[in-house]
């Protein structure tokens, strides 16, 4: 019975794990790429210097507002620090009768404001936000059809770790144990030492994520409690009671105090700051908690009054079941983490996507061995055997590619920020159609060490031709620009390692298996 349960557990950690781990794969590496998304941010600006005085940055984005949008609805202004590339600052303008509604996306309604405290102009990108909103946004398709794939995906990956526990009843003995050269045997102690190594933040990241989307995915308690989502919004995030525009003009205290005075009171940094009918005597300033200070991602909040100064209201002490689920997002998303628990959750990722790469590989190794001619695979096989090639290493190059985008595209081209997302799509077609039509081991190794010495050589080109090389930046003492190219660099010469490796392999011989099982039969000598 209990042989019987392991190897159906088997079957499903196969085909859970099968089924939408490519999928996985991208999600898991964006995401992974994801916590260093405001490091990334920079990075794809090299014209902009690190943030040395954030309240300099911050009057400085108070100025610019006053002279751009003094009669907008809204101001927002996310704090600055030292990993981000200045602050950048949104409004909405105060909409007018009888025009029609502004489209979303537009890009004339904001401004990136330098360390320096003035408007910056920078190459146009969208940095790590792609990555961030990728992972489970997807791109080119409806965001709620993404969700909904990306929600489903997850629910696969719990189910394959869970079944892939109890499938695995060695598997922490085997977490020990890594044969080199040894085909199948060599990919599962790969696979099962990336899936031990860092098997609960696997637990907590997928369980997790399915929490950042559990109203989409399970509404019917939302449905059973509250008759519209508008009372539910007000429960779980409360604000306060909106004031109606006076008419009478009247200047702002400098943001920066008000700042100031929030952060004593709330005992941490301020992380953003949504000021309403600027420039009105109703105005009202809202100061949030930075949710890099604490685990909950539901942080508490402060409202003054924007032409005195006062204190005006503070958010309630939040409800068990908002904690809860404020602390599950915080923990997916790692905000809360100071350098070191930023490192684990990056390293932790990487061996997520190492853990769901080795099992899609090895899904194509088990069964190349049990084929009739593992020589001439059916179909199918070769199908699964292409698409490995095209997403495992094909999202890599495509990420490559559209870091050597950042770098080259012209820096005034319009639409810049989002050609370079379609760069990352056309190099990932292209490794998809080389996998198509070249052997997998060829396919392997070229689209795996273009991809290492494109990676290997972008911080060569910042040394040359940018002011942030990582001699300069080291020199700064600037290590989120000089860690950046390091990381960059290191994986450049992994993929580069692994191609050669690749390229180098020669499989043993093996003759078909009806072969094997034709020469082995006796044979029967007719009788005399």
């Amino acid at each position: 019975m209990n042989k019987g349960f392991r190897q159906s557990q088997a079957f499903l950690h196969t085909w859970s794990g099968l089924l939408l781990g490519w999928l996985l794969f991208a999600v898991f590496v964006a995401g992974t790429i994801a916590f260093y998304r405001e490091g990334l941010n920079r990075w794809m600006r090299p014209e902009l210097a690190r943030v040395e005085q954030p309240m300099q940055v911050l009057a400085g984005a108070q100025r610019f507002l006053d002279r751009k949008a003094p009669d907008a609805k809204s101001w927002f202004i996310p704090m600055p620090n030292a990993r981000s590339p200045g602050t950048q600052i949104f409004w909405q303008p105060e909409p007018k009768k009888g025009e029609p509604p502004r489209r979303r996306g537009r890009r004339n309604n904001q401004a990136l404001i330098g360390s320096d405290g003035e408007p910056a102009t920078v190459r146009e990108t969208r940095g790590g936000e792609f990555f961030y909103r990728f992972h489970f946004d997807l791109y080119y398709m409806p965001v709620i059809w993404a969700r909904w794939l990306v929600g489903f995906a997850t629910m696969m990956m719990l189910v394959a770790i869970l079944s892939g526990i109890v499938t695995h009843k060695k598997i922490f003995r085997d977490f020990f144990t890594l044969r080199r050269a040894k085909g199948q045997r060599s990919w599962l102690d790969g696979h099962n030492a990336s899936a031990v190594l860092a098997l609960p933040f696997h637990l907590m990241i997928t369980y997790t994520g399915l929490v950042t989307l559990m109203a989409m995915l399970m509404p019917w308690a939302v449905v059973a409690n509250y008759s519209d989502d508008a009372k539910m919004f007000e429960t779980l995030f409360p604000e306060a009671p909106e004031v109606e525009r006076t008419g009478q003009r009247m200047p702002m205290v400098p943001l920066t105090s008000i700042v100031q005075d929030a952060e004593r009171r709330l005992g941490a940094p301020a992380g953003f700051i949504d000021v309403a009918l600027p420039g009105d005597a109703a105005a009202r300033v809202t100061i949030s908690r930075s949710s890099s200070s604490m685990l909950s991602a539901r942080t508490p909040s402060l409202t003054y009054e924007g032409a005195t100064g006062k204190l005006v209201w503070q958010s309630p002490a939040p409800g068990g079941a908002s904690v809860t689920a404020g602390a599950m997002i915080g923990l997916h998303a790692g905000r809360f983490a100071d350098y070191g628990m930023r490192w684990i959750y990056f390293l932790c990722g990487v061996a997520g996507s190492v853990m769901v790469a080795s099992g899609l590989v090895l899904w194509t190794v088990k069964r190349r061995e049990k084929l009739p001619d593992p020589a001439r695979p059916h179909f199918g096989f070769r199908l699964v055997e292409r698409f490995n090639v095209a997403v495992i290493a094909g999202f890599p190059l495509g990420i490559a590619a559209m870091l050597w985008a950042n770098r080259l595209l012209p820096v005034a081209m319009k639409g810049r920020g989002e050609w370079e997302v379609h760069v990352l799509f056309l190099a990932w077609l292209a490794a998809l159609l080389l996998a198509l039509v070249r052997r997998p081991q060829i396919a392997w190794t070229i689209v795996l060490g273009t991809t290492g010495i494109l990676l290997a050589a972008i911080p060569f080109y910042n040394l040359a031709a940018t002011e942030q090389g990582i001699a300069a930046t080291i020199a700064r003492g600037d290590w989120l620009m000089a860690g950046t190219d390091a990381v960059i660099l290191g994986f450049g010469l992994g993929f580069v390692a692994i191609a050669a490796r690749v390229g180098r392999y020669r499989p043993a011989a093996r003759k078909p298996r009806r072969q094997v099982v034709e020469q082995s039969a006796p044979v029967l000598e007719p009788a005399e």
